[in-house]
Protein backbone atom coordinates (compact mmCIF):
# COMPACT_ATOMS: atom_id res chain seq x y z
CA UNK A 1 0.00 0.00 0.00
CA UNK A 2 1.09 3.51 -0.84
CA UNK A 3 0.31 6.70 0.70
CA UNK A 4 -0.14 8.62 -2.74
CA UNK A 5 -0.80 12.27 -1.67
CA UNK A 6 0.43 15.19 -3.41
CA UNK A 7 -0.12 18.74 -3.38
CA UNK A 8 -1.31 20.49 -6.78
CA UNK A 9 1.87 21.91 -7.84
CA UNK A 10 3.03 18.19 -7.75
CA UNK A 11 0.60 16.88 -9.78
CA UNK A 12 1.13 19.97 -12.11
CA UNK A 13 5.18 19.33 -11.79
CA UNK A 14 4.84 15.82 -13.50
CA UNK A 15 2.60 17.18 -16.81
CA UNK A 16 4.05 18.21 -19.66
CA UNK A 17 3.76 20.61 -23.00
CA UNK A 18 1.92 18.60 -25.73
CA UNK A 19 0.21 16.18 -23.07
CA UNK A 20 -3.44 14.70 -24.00
CA UNK A 21 -5.15 15.87 -20.44
CA UNK A 22 -8.60 14.25 -19.94
CA UNK A 23 -10.44 16.91 -17.30
CA UNK A 24 -13.61 15.39 -15.32
CA UNK A 25 -16.75 16.98 -14.16
CA UNK A 26 -19.35 17.92 -16.34
CA UNK A 27 -20.16 21.23 -17.53
CA UNK A 28 -19.96 23.47 -14.07
CA UNK A 29 -20.16 20.93 -11.60
CA UNK A 30 -17.58 19.17 -9.70
CA UNK A 31 -14.91 20.48 -12.20
CA UNK A 32 -10.91 20.18 -10.33
CA UNK A 33 -11.08 23.78 -10.66
CA UNK A 34 -7.90 23.89 -7.92
CA UNK A 35 -5.66 21.43 -10.19
CA UNK A 36 -6.55 23.77 -13.00
CA UNK A 37 -5.77 26.63 -11.57
CA UNK A 38 -2.31 25.40 -10.65
CA UNK A 39 -2.04 24.48 -14.64
CA UNK A 40 -2.86 28.19 -15.24
CA UNK A 41 0.12 28.95 -12.99
CA UNK A 42 2.81 27.21 -15.11
CA UNK A 43 4.61 26.97 -18.35
CA UNK A 44 2.81 23.67 -19.38
CA UNK A 45 0.92 24.46 -22.75
CA UNK A 46 0.26 23.24 -26.17
CA UNK A 47 -2.53 21.05 -24.67
CA UNK A 48 -5.07 18.27 -26.46
CA UNK A 49 -7.64 18.79 -23.90
CA UNK A 50 -10.26 16.04 -23.39
CA UNK A 51 -13.58 17.39 -21.43
CA UNK A 52 -17.13 17.89 -21.20
CA UNK A 53 -16.32 21.39 -20.99
CA UNK A 54 -16.75 23.88 -18.86
CA UNK A 55 -14.75 26.41 -17.16
CA UNK A 56 -11.89 24.05 -17.26
CA UNK A 57 -12.00 24.62 -20.85
CA UNK A 58 -12.74 28.24 -20.32
CA UNK A 59 -9.73 29.16 -18.13
CA UNK A 60 -7.21 27.19 -20.70
CA UNK A 61 -8.64 28.79 -23.54
CA UNK A 62 -7.79 32.05 -21.91
CA UNK A 63 -4.85 31.58 -21.33
CA UNK A 64 -3.46 29.82 -24.17
CA UNK A 65 -2.79 26.41 -22.93
CA UNK A 66 -5.24 24.62 -25.43
CA UNK A 67 -3.65 23.26 -28.82
CA UNK A 68 -6.53 20.90 -29.90
CA UNK A 69 -10.15 20.33 -27.90
CA UNK A 70 -12.08 17.16 -28.01
CA UNK A 71 -15.23 17.72 -26.37
CA UNK A 72 -19.28 17.55 -26.75
CA UNK A 73 -19.59 20.39 -25.18
CA UNK A 74 -18.34 23.66 -23.51
CA UNK A 75 -21.21 25.30 -20.74
CA UNK A 76 -21.58 26.59 -17.60
CA UNK A 77 -24.91 25.26 -17.26
CA UNK A 78 -26.58 28.30 -16.09
CA UNK A 79 -25.00 30.23 -18.74
CA UNK A 80 -25.42 28.15 -22.28
CA UNK A 81 -22.29 28.95 -23.80
CA UNK A 82 -18.84 29.25 -21.79
CA UNK A 83 -17.79 33.02 -23.07
CA UNK A 84 -14.15 32.00 -22.77
CA UNK A 85 -13.78 29.25 -24.99
CA UNK A 86 -16.40 31.23 -27.56
CA UNK A 87 -13.73 33.74 -27.77
CA UNK A 88 -10.51 31.91 -27.77
CA UNK A 89 -12.84 29.61 -30.99
CA UNK A 90 -13.78 32.20 -32.68
CA UNK A 91 -10.58 33.66 -33.08
CA UNK A 92 -9.00 30.67 -34.28
CA UNK A 93 -7.24 29.66 -31.24
CA UNK A 94 -6.77 25.98 -31.66
CA UNK A 95 -7.98 22.88 -32.80
CA UNK A 96 -11.73 21.83 -32.21
CA UNK A 97 -12.96 18.16 -32.49
CA UNK A 98 -16.72 17.94 -31.41
CA UNK A 99 -18.76 14.66 -31.06
CA UNK A 100 -22.03 13.86 -29.55
CA UNK A 101 -22.15 13.30 -25.68
CA UNK A 102 -22.57 9.24 -25.97
CA UNK A 103 -19.71 9.19 -29.05
CA UNK A 104 -17.89 11.03 -26.45
CA UNK A 105 -18.60 8.27 -23.37
CA UNK A 106 -17.72 4.87 -25.71
CA UNK A 107 -14.45 7.30 -26.57
CA UNK A 108 -13.43 7.19 -22.46
CA UNK A 109 -15.10 3.44 -22.47
CA UNK A 110 -12.90 2.48 -25.49
CA UNK A 111 -9.58 3.69 -24.07
CA UNK A 112 -10.28 2.81 -20.93
CA UNK A 113 -10.61 -1.11 -21.70
CA UNK A 114 -7.60 -0.71 -24.36
CA UNK A 115 -9.43 -0.99 -27.52
CA UNK A 116 -8.35 1.17 -30.61
CA UNK A 117 -12.30 1.70 -30.69
CA UNK A 118 -16.15 0.95 -30.16
CA UNK A 119 -19.43 0.73 -32.37
CA UNK A 120 -21.97 3.50 -31.58
CA UNK A 121 -25.35 4.44 -33.23
CA UNK A 122 -25.13 7.90 -32.12
CA UNK A 123 -23.72 10.57 -34.95
CA UNK A 124 -24.76 8.26 -38.33
CA UNK A 125 -26.96 10.70 -39.53
CA UNK A 126 -25.38 14.07 -38.15
CA UNK A 127 -23.46 16.68 -39.03
CA UNK A 128 -21.35 14.86 -36.81
CA UNK A 129 -19.72 13.24 -39.14
CA UNK A 130 -19.67 15.86 -41.76
CA UNK A 131 -17.29 18.26 -39.41
CA UNK A 132 -14.95 15.12 -38.57
CA UNK A 133 -14.00 13.74 -41.62
CA UNK A 134 -11.71 11.44 -39.62
CA UNK A 135 -14.66 9.35 -38.34
CA UNK A 136 -14.91 6.23 -40.50
CA UNK A 137 -18.04 3.21 -39.99
CA UNK A 138 -17.87 -0.20 -39.70
CA UNK A 139 -20.04 -2.93 -40.44
CA UNK A 140 -21.70 -5.77 -38.30
CA UNK A 141 -19.72 -9.24 -39.21
CA UNK A 142 -22.96 -10.55 -37.91
CA UNK A 143 -26.46 -11.56 -39.72
CA UNK A 144 -27.69 -7.87 -39.50
CA UNK A 145 -25.19 -6.16 -41.33
CA UNK A 146 -25.56 -2.64 -39.76
CA UNK A 147 -23.35 0.47 -39.87
CA UNK A 148 -21.79 1.93 -37.02
CA UNK A 149 -19.61 5.09 -36.34
CA UNK A 150 -16.38 3.76 -34.79
CA UNK A 151 -15.53 5.96 -32.47
CA UNK A 152 -12.01 6.18 -32.05
CA UNK A 153 -10.62 5.38 -28.30
CA UNK A 154 -9.92 9.11 -26.30
CA UNK A 155 -6.55 8.33 -24.83
CA UNK A 156 -4.53 10.29 -22.65
CA UNK A 157 -1.70 10.77 -21.09
CA UNK A 158 -3.42 12.42 -18.03
CA UNK A 159 -6.87 12.60 -16.40
CA UNK A 160 -7.37 15.05 -13.32
CA UNK A 161 -10.75 14.80 -11.27
CA UNK A 162 -12.88 15.81 -8.11
CA UNK A 163 -14.63 14.01 -5.74
CA UNK A 164 -15.70 14.70 -2.37
CA UNK A 165 -13.60 12.05 -0.61
CA UNK A 166 -10.43 10.16 -0.90
CA UNK A 167 -8.38 8.07 1.10
CA UNK A 168 -4.25 8.28 0.65
CA UNK A 169 -4.44 5.22 -1.57
CA UNK A 170 -6.47 6.61 -4.22
CA UNK A 171 -9.52 5.25 -3.75
CA UNK A 172 -12.30 8.26 -4.55
CA UNK A 173 -15.86 8.45 -3.22
CA UNK A 174 -18.54 11.07 -4.83
CA UNK A 175 -21.46 12.10 -2.80
CA UNK A 176 -24.05 13.72 -5.34
CA UNK A 177 -25.88 12.49 -7.95
CA UNK A 178 -23.98 12.09 -10.81
CA UNK A 179 -20.73 10.24 -11.38
CA UNK A 180 -20.21 12.37 -14.45
CA UNK A 181 -17.50 9.24 -16.22
CA UNK A 182 -14.92 10.51 -13.98
CA UNK A 183 -13.92 6.63 -13.32
CA UNK A 184 -13.45 6.49 -16.86
CA UNK A 185 -11.33 9.02 -17.27
CA UNK A 186 -8.99 7.88 -14.51
CA UNK A 187 -9.08 3.94 -16.52
CA UNK A 188 -8.79 5.72 -19.83
CA UNK A 189 -5.61 7.77 -19.00
CA UNK A 190 -1.92 6.99 -18.12
CA UNK A 191 -1.61 8.37 -15.05
CA UNK A 192 -5.03 9.96 -13.27
CA UNK A 193 -4.73 12.73 -9.98
CA UNK A 194 -7.73 12.76 -7.78
CA UNK A 195 -8.80 16.04 -5.41
CA UNK A 196 -10.40 15.82 -3.19
CA UNK A 197 -12.62 18.08 -0.29
CA UNK A 198 -11.47 15.59 2.37
CA UNK A 199 -8.95 12.94 3.18
CA UNK A 200 -10.27 10.27 4.99
CA UNK A 201 -8.76 7.15 6.70
CA UNK A 202 -11.61 5.35 5.55
CA UNK A 203 -15.05 5.06 3.85
CA UNK A 204 -17.11 3.17 7.02
CA UNK A 205 -20.36 1.93 6.00
CA UNK A 206 -19.96 3.83 2.58
CA UNK A 207 -22.49 2.71 0.05
CA UNK A 208 -20.36 0.58 -2.30
CA UNK A 209 -21.93 1.98 -5.77
CA UNK A 210 -20.71 5.66 -4.36
CA UNK A 211 -16.99 4.43 -4.00
CA UNK A 212 -16.36 5.19 -7.86
CA UNK A 213 -12.53 5.37 -8.23
CA UNK A 214 -10.46 2.74 -7.32
CA UNK A 215 -6.56 2.97 -6.25
CA UNK A 216 -5.30 0.85 -9.00
CA UNK A 217 -6.05 3.86 -11.78
CA UNK A 218 -4.80 6.57 -9.73
CA UNK A 219 -1.39 7.92 -9.53
CA UNK A 220 -2.02 10.82 -6.92
CA UNK A 221 -4.54 12.44 -4.39
CA UNK A 222 -4.88 15.79 -3.60
CA UNK A 223 -6.55 17.00 -0.76
CA UNK A 224 -8.15 20.49 -2.21
CA UNK A 225 -10.85 22.15 0.33
CA UNK A 226 -13.06 24.33 -1.57
CA UNK A 227 -11.39 22.53 -4.79
CA UNK A 228 -14.04 22.75 -7.42
CA UNK A 229 -14.97 26.32 -6.85
CA UNK A 230 -16.67 28.18 -8.53
CA UNK A 231 -18.72 25.28 -10.08
CA UNK A 232 -20.24 22.49 -7.95
CA UNK A 233 -19.27 19.85 -5.56
CA UNK A 234 -22.87 18.99 -4.15
CA UNK A 235 -23.61 18.35 -1.56
CA UNK A 236 -21.02 19.97 0.13
CA UNK A 237 -21.47 23.18 -1.84
CA UNK A 238 -23.74 24.30 -4.89
CA UNK A 239 -22.59 26.34 -7.90
CA UNK A 240 -21.22 29.71 -6.94
CA UNK A 241 -23.93 31.54 -9.58
CA UNK A 242 -22.40 34.75 -8.54
CA UNK A 243 -19.03 34.04 -9.13
CA UNK A 244 -19.33 32.47 -11.91
CA UNK A 245 -21.62 35.35 -13.53
CA UNK A 246 -19.10 37.74 -12.48
CA UNK A 247 -15.91 35.05 -14.58
CA UNK A 248 -18.72 35.06 -17.46
CA UNK A 249 -18.89 38.84 -17.85
CA UNK A 250 -15.36 40.19 -16.65
CA UNK A 251 -12.83 40.95 -19.16
CA UNK A 252 -9.87 38.41 -18.98
CA UNK A 253 -6.74 40.29 -17.80
CA UNK A 254 -9.02 41.44 -15.23
CA UNK A 255 -10.38 38.24 -14.12
CA UNK A 256 -6.87 36.91 -14.30
CA UNK A 257 -5.48 39.94 -12.61
CA UNK A 258 -7.50 40.10 -9.32
CA UNK A 259 -8.13 36.07 -8.97
CA UNK A 260 -5.37 33.99 -10.29
CA UNK A 261 -2.38 36.06 -9.49
CA UNK A 262 -1.19 33.61 -6.92
CA UNK A 263 -1.30 30.07 -5.34
CA UNK A 264 -5.04 28.67 -4.37
CA UNK A 265 -4.74 29.95 -0.99
CA UNK A 266 -4.86 33.68 -2.38
CA UNK A 267 -7.39 32.51 -5.12
CA UNK A 268 -9.88 31.41 -2.16
CA UNK A 269 -9.26 34.73 -0.53
CA UNK A 270 -9.89 37.14 -3.31
CA UNK A 271 -12.97 35.20 -3.60
CA UNK A 272 -13.82 35.57 -0.19
CA UNK A 273 -12.98 39.00 -0.24
CA UNK A 274 -15.37 39.48 -3.57
CA UNK A 275 -17.82 38.03 -1.85
CA UNK A 276 -17.89 40.44 1.31
CA UNK A 277 -17.57 43.39 -0.91
CA UNK A 278 -20.87 42.73 -2.80
CA UNK A 279 -22.64 41.07 0.35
Amino acid sequence: MTDKTMTPEDVVARLRSGMTLGIGGWGSRRKPMALVRALLRSDVTDLTVVSYGGPDVGLLAAAGKIRRLVTAFVTLDSIPLEPHFRAARQAGAFELSEVDEAMFMWGLQAAANRLPFLPVRAGLGSDVMRVNPELKTVTSPYEDGESFVAMPALRMDAALVHVNRADRLGNGQYLGPDPYFDDLFCEAADSAYVSCEELVADFGTAAPQSLLIKRHAVTGVVATPHGAHFTSCVPDYDRDEAFQKLYATTPWPEFAARFLHGDEKSYQSAVQTWHEENA
